[in-house]
């Protein structure tokens, strides 16, 4: 699909001697939304900023040494060397001279003659390996103004990295008109420098520009028109992220410390094999213990206690990916960790002066949120009436953010209704659960609403599982009820002449919990991958018997 954008100007950071002014240029193609007031923190803001932009440009995938500047050295005097080497006598060596004299200025003419070829091949090579489609899609950061705050949202470069900057309207002073809404915004590297003369003594400016709107004329030469070609596997990963933050967790609340240890451990050392993780030890009423394979370096968090029922133990890999938390350390006031299970995200929340800031982690940097990890999957589904739907978003229209609970009383829908409706839009791009503040929010990722015929399977195992419910070819076993108000469903798919016994466990707001499958899938991966073609099929046949119930 593409994407079009349309700036008036170009994002810019005036520097003084006593203010900055950010001002950023906003997609004038959206609905006019601004938001211009001065910032009253101003260097857990610029550490916050640049913490963002650091994401923005991260990327742990494995890159190849570079030896062009080798190979071209090598090829230039390979020659020479031989010569020299074969050298014996004097005469000889004079002889060589004007020949070498010579074919060093033909190799010059030919250098200067070959250069922009050679120029234009580098940057031909250089955008294959770093900007491939299938691996990154460069996309501006998109900003939200509510009620409330204002927040930034932003992929990394090998899509593993999810962020999010939200700041609280109290850390702003000179508020004026604002407009809420969504809106990308112009973003270059050249800002990050720009970021870092922010001072405390000097008044800073945050200005989402709303001059861009009173242009009438698209003429107009400073306007900047991008038309971006997004996949639809992008376009997945942002959804998958916002689908991750509601579903179950584990959570964790550590001393700053605790996090400075961690980055402590991973700049100290190197791993030459794995297994590259970290296993979390949790006991209910104890400290959060850490175990750093493949070294076993255990970190014991004596400032954090596990508040979690049950002990357990998680791992999770991508681990260097929390270096991005660093320079947020000295001014968090703690780290809200969430975990979804063994080699599944994390959601990495730091509690700032009037700022969160969100990092959310896939499983492993090879899994990014585009490729792997169907979390909408997982999520609560069945079916909703358009007139609810349409109730339940003009409900969260009117309010921009709330609870589930809110929501409810303001339709007159049961929560679970409303739950649905709240599941179908966040998978739809148009809705975002907030997790540090568990409301949530209304967000537009595109202009224009997603193609959701095209993103309705939002990967091969849900389009196995619909076509395994329209050929009939799943058994329903019976019906487990369990404490909690989750439930224990069982059966048997077919596909071809095998058959797969199957289970799955729903929670009491129709979650995927756990789940069995005698398919080669859930035997390699279990559920980090989502859950296999016949859970799917077992959930939706079980919604279908339950919505005619």
């Amino acid at each position: 699909m593409r994407f079009q954008y349309r700036y008036y100007g170009a994002t810019s950071v005036d520097n003084g001697a006593s203010s900055t002014t950010m001002r950023f240029a906003p997609d004038t193609l959206r609905p006019p939304t601004y938001f211009v007031a001065d910032v009253n923190r101003r260097v857990p803001f610029r550490e916050a900023i640049s913490a963002l932009h650091d994401v923005v440009t991260a990327d742990q995938r494995y890159q190849a040494p570079d030896k062009t500047a080798y190979k071209t050295w090598l090829a230039a005097n390979e020659e020479r060397l031989l010569a020299e080497f074969q050298a014996r006598s004097s005469d000889l060596r004079a002889r060589q001279a004007p020949i070498l004299e010579e074919l060093a200025t033909i190799r010059a003419r030919k250098d200067k003659v070959l250069q922009p070829f050679h120029k234009a091949q580098s940057r031909f090579f250089s955008y294959l390996f770093l900007t491939n489609r299938d691996m990154w899609i460069v996309l501006d950061p998109v900003i939200t103004v509510h009620p409330d705050r204002v927040f930034f949202e932003c992929f990394s470069r090998d899509e593993s990295s999810y962020a999010s900057l939200s700041c609280d309207h109290e850390m702003f002073d000179n508020v004026g008109e604002f407009a809420c809404g969504t809106t990308n915004i112009d973003y270059s590297d050249a800002l990050y420098d720009e970021f870092q003369k922010i001072r405390d003594y000097k008044t800073t400016r945050l200005a989402i520009d709303p001059g861009g709107f009173r242009v009438t004329t698209a003429d107009d030469p400073a306007f900047i028109e991008e038309k971006i070609d997004v996949p639809d596997a992008w376009v997945r990963g942002f959804l998958q992220v916002s689908s991750a933050m509601n579903l179950p967790a584990r959570r964790l609340d550590l001393h700053p410390m605790d996090v400075h240890n961690f980055c402590h451990v991973l700049r100290r050392r190197r791993e030459r094999a794995g297994p590259r993780s970290i296993r979390f030890v949790l006991a209910p009423g104890e400290p959060v213990r850490a175990v750093f394979e493949p070294w076993n370096v255990e970190v014991v968090c004596r400032r954090s206690v596990y508040r979690g029922g049950t002990a357990e133990e998680i791992r999770i890999w991508g681990r260097r990916r929390l270096l991005l938390l660093e320079r947020l350390i000295p001014l968090a006031q703690g780290f809200t960790v969430h975990l979804m299970g063994n080699g599944m995200p994390s959601f990495w929340i730091a509690d700032l002066p009037g700022m969160r800031f969100t990092l959310g982690l896939s499983g492993w940097v090879a899994n990014d949120w585009s490729r792997a990890g169907s979390f909408d999957l997982l999520a609560p589904r069945g079916d909703v009436d358009d007139d609810s739907k349409s109730r339940v978003y003009a409900a969260l229209a009117q309010r921009w953010f709330a609870t589930a609970d809110a929501l409810a009383a303001d339709t007159g829908l049961d929560r679970a209704a409303v739950e649905r409706a709240l599941t179908l839009y966040t998978q739809a791009g148009r809705v975002i659960y907030d997790l540090a503040h568990g409301v949530y929010r209304l967000r537009e990722l595109a202009r224009d609403p997603l193609p959701l015929d095209t993103l309705r399977f939002a990967s091969a195992a849900e389009q196995d599982a619909a076509a395994i419910v329209a050929l009939h070819a799943l058994d329903e076993g019976p019906v487990e009820a369990l404490p909690g108000g989750a439930v224990r469903l069982s059966g048997t798919a077919r596909s071809g002449d095998r058959r797969y016994r199957t289970m799955l466990v729903l929670d009491a707001d129709q979650r995927i919990a756990d789940g069995a499958c005698e398919c080669n899938q859930f035997t390699q991966h279990r559920l980090r991958h989502g859950p296999c073609p016949h859970m799917l099929a077992l959930r939706l046949v079980h919604a279908r018997r339950e919505a005619i119930a």
